[in-house]
């Protein structure tokens, strides 16, 4: 006799191809938290990027609402997290989103007041 409200074992009834979610799961605890940040902030960097039209002239992805949502997301990450991941993981990040936001500043039409623009509560001002 089987109790209808426990979860059914579902292991034999997963379909050929399909994710084995147990192993992924074990896979990710077995990653670094440092490499975890490090890869998140690569995402964002590369998407502010290519939000602000830096990935190619003319690009047709520019979009700066959007990015400067993204680098104020990375601002955030980045200044939270550069004690827990090392001056050696932090600096190349801080450089990345420095760039990013004197960039944004360039692209735009009226620039924000310094401290002002994207992730600059978080980092304070930033001068060229």
């Amino acid at each position: 006799m089987t109790d209808a409200s426990l979860p059914a074992d579902t292991s034999a009834d997963t379909a050929p191809g399909s994710p084995d979610y147990d192993a992924m799961t074990r896979d990710i605890a077995d990653v670094p938290a440092v490499e975890v940040i490090t890869t998140v902030a690569v995402h964002l960097l590369s998407a502010a990027a290519v939000n602000l039209g830096l990935d190619k002239p003319d690009s047709e992805h520019k979009d700066l609402d959007e990015a400067r949502k993204l680098i104020t997301a990375l601002a955030g990450l980045v200044t939270a997290s550069a004690t827990e991941i090392s001056s050696f993981h932090a600096a190349p990040l801080r450089d990345g989103l420095k760039s990013l936001q004197l960039a944004f500043r360039e692209a735009s039409l009226v620039p924000d007041e310094p401290g002002q623009g994207p992730g600059e509560k978080f980092t304070g001002p930033v001068f060229g």
